[in-house]
């Protein structure tokens, strides 16, 4: 959500504004701005829409200047115009700005009565006022800063340049990541770590109220300030081994699809992190202890990780036996939550930045809770917070909707789900599950072989408006996940229910012109779902069925039937997730939408 990049150099900026800017497209956004500063005045170039129209704007009408920011916006306040775009500016300073002020509009009012005049709808814009008011009492930048951050509350980050100071630039962190980066002759800033790899691999990750003032004399030197005490502090520097070129479609029409089709291997990489191939037991080395008689797993997420937990809560309780809790981490802190001393908090995150997890995170730390995060990468905020972690290894995920990520999320929580289970001695079959995890890969394989009944039935979903999945079991969250892709990326309404609850209120929804999903692999549930399904077919609703059975069929006006490898409780919902996203991919497809991008969608959300 939102891009930040700033660079402070002896060489001209602007193409590289631009370069990293374009390495933080998957973050979401909907305008996008750079600003530089060159003989004594603040230039900006902003535009409405994707980053190709800003390069176009800036080959008509090029930046010079060797101190600069830029800024991909996912809009909060304020439409996506280009007065709404950022770099938002005053003649002496410019800003860009990640996150929330959230007492923007009380600033606000008090700037207007002492005469100020707006030009955007942003809350962004009361820093810029701010920090120019200050500047115009003759404050240094370091000093307006602080005044002006001592102001604001919310969960922001910020890079600030000076008219009558090009030789310095600010960056400041309060719940939004912010990454210093460090090269003999140069300075950055970026939202993340990746969007600074082709310039240096060296590092410094600012943590909570961090502001760093970065300036070029004699040399280059920044120093790091908390901005409670505002004393100088050290923070360690990282030299990192990032990929350094441009990821690419790698021939696909979409990163989405790419990214659909690298999971055999990124599962195969997860889980071979997890599980020893030759002996088929358990990699997992953490000091946390599952044989606990009075222990309870807690799950928090938001989005898809949300949806892998609550697949995860069925493994924890059928193989570990240990019962488990999953929370939206958006709601978790509302409910005044009873924390207990048994109990281990899993926080699971693609980004490791997710607002309301970590802020969740730092509650649960904050009561001497056991802490684990499950993330996608490394250097994140949770897992530099949380007490231990486990990587998904599933690579840079370009794509806004989840695919590759989700599914390496599923690997890790299973796995230590049975990880847990033969430290409790639940079951005597650990080693025989970790085998069939570790057979997983090919069966997505499998599913992806052949994709044209999928390229068919999106073809005929993209002319519908509302379609309802079903499932049982694990595959009960898959259904959730489908929905949820498919109302992502095609803009379809999508809705998912447990195949029970169909006839405590949903079944209302059906009618001839609303699609059924049905997720039904020939499990020990599968008659109750084929009971469901009949229900739904003798409403004249059109029937779609996901199942590895090939008797099935249903007597209605429109069945379609896609049949999936053989499953098992334990690994059928990474088949069933494959395969949901194959439909949700080429419905989109079929109806033209932004796949790789999806309107009003962004990829790390930093916002509450």
């Amino acid at each position: 959500m939102c891009g930040i990049i700033g660079i402070l150099s002896n060489n001209l900026v602007a193409e590289r504004l631009i370069d990293g800017l374009s390495r933080l497209e998957y973050r979401g956004y909907d305008s996008a701005g750079i600003a530089t500063i060159w003989e004594n005045t603040i230039a900006k170039r902003r535009s409405e829409g994707k980053l190709q129209a800003l390069k176009d704007l800036l080959g008509q009408k090029p930046l010079q200047g060797n101190v600069g920011i830029g800024h991909t916006r996912w809009a909060t306040h304020g439409s996506p115009t280009h007065q709404n775009a950022h770099p938002h500016a005053t003649d002496r300073v410019a800003v860009v700005h990640n996150g929330i002020i959230e007492n923007y509009q009380l600033l606000k009012n008090d700037l207007l009565k002492n005469g100020v005049i707006f030009k955007s709808e942003t809350d962004t814009e009361v820093v810029v006022h701010l920090i120019d008011q200050a500047l115009q009492l003759g404050k240094s930048p370091e000093v307006a800063v602080q005044e002006t951050l001592a102001k604001l509350h919310g969960a922001f980050a910020l890079a600030i340049i000076f008219k009558d100071h090009p030789d310095v630039l600010i960056g400041a962190r309060r719940g939004s990541p912010l990454v210093l980066g460090i090269c003999e002759n140069e300075l950055f800033l970026g939202s993340d770590a990746w969007a600074l790899a082709p310039w240096t691999q060296k590092v410094c990750y600012l943590e909570e109220g961090d502001v760093v003032i970065m300036k070029r004399s004699d040399g280059f030197t920044y120093t790091i300030f908390n901005d409670e005490a505002w004393a100088p502090i050290n923070r360690p520097v990282k030299h990192l081994n990032l990929a350094t070129g441009a990821v690419s479609k790698g021939g696909y029409s979409h990163f989405m699809l790419k990214e659909i089709f690298e999971q055999p291997q990124t599962l195969s990489d997860t889980l071979l992190s997890l599980i020893d191939a030759e002996t088929q037991t358990s990699r997992i080395n953490l000091p946390i202890d599952f044989s606990g008689e009075h222990i309870r797993i807690r799950l928090i997420a938001c989005g898809s990780s949300y949806y892998a937990s609550l697949t995860a809560k069925y493994w924890f309780e059928k193989y570990a036996r240990i019962l488990c809790e999953v929370d939206l981490a958006s709601e978790f802190r509302y409910c005044d939550p009873v924390l207990g001393k048994h109990d281990i908090f899993i926080f699971v995150s693609q980004s490791g930045e997710t607002t309301d997890t970590l802020a969740a995170l730092n509650l649960a730390k904050a009561k001497g809770c056991v802490t684990l995060a499950l993330v996608n990468v490394p250097e994140s905020s949770m897992t530099r917070t949380a007490d231990h972690h486990i990587l998904t290894l599933a690579g840079p995920e370009i794509g806004v909707a989840s695919t590759k990520a989700f599914t390496a999320q599923l690997a890790v929580l299973c796995a230590l789900a049975l990880h847990a289970a033969a430290q409790r001695k639940t079951i005597d079959t650990v080693s025989v599950h970790l085998g069939e995890l570790l057979h997983v890969p090919k069966l997505v394989a499998q599913v992806l072989q052949d994709v044209s009944l999928f390229d068919e039935l999106g073809l005929r979903l993209s002319q519908t408006r509302d379609v309802l999945f079903i499932g049982r079991g694990t595959n009960y969250p898959i259904a959730l996940e489908g929905a949820l892709k498919l109302k992502e990326i095609s803009y379809i309404h999508a809705e998912a229910y447990a195949a029970g609850e169909l006839k405590h209120g949903p079944i209302a929804l059906v009618d001839k012109l609303t699609p059924l999903i049905a997720i039904a692999p020939n499990d020990a549930w599968f008659e109750k779902t084929s009971s469901n399904i009949q229900e739904v077919a003798t409403r004249g609703a059109p029937i779609i069925i996901l199942t590895d059975n090939p008797a099935f069929t249903v007597n209605c006006p429109e069945f379609h039937k896609i049949l999936l490898p053989k499953s098992t409780p334990l690994n059928a919902c990474f088949i069933y997730t494959a395969a949901v996203q194959c439909i949700a991919y080429y419905t989109a497809l079929h109806k033209g939408t932004d796949v790789d991008q999806p309107r009003n969608l962004a990829k790390s959300v930093t916002v509450e």
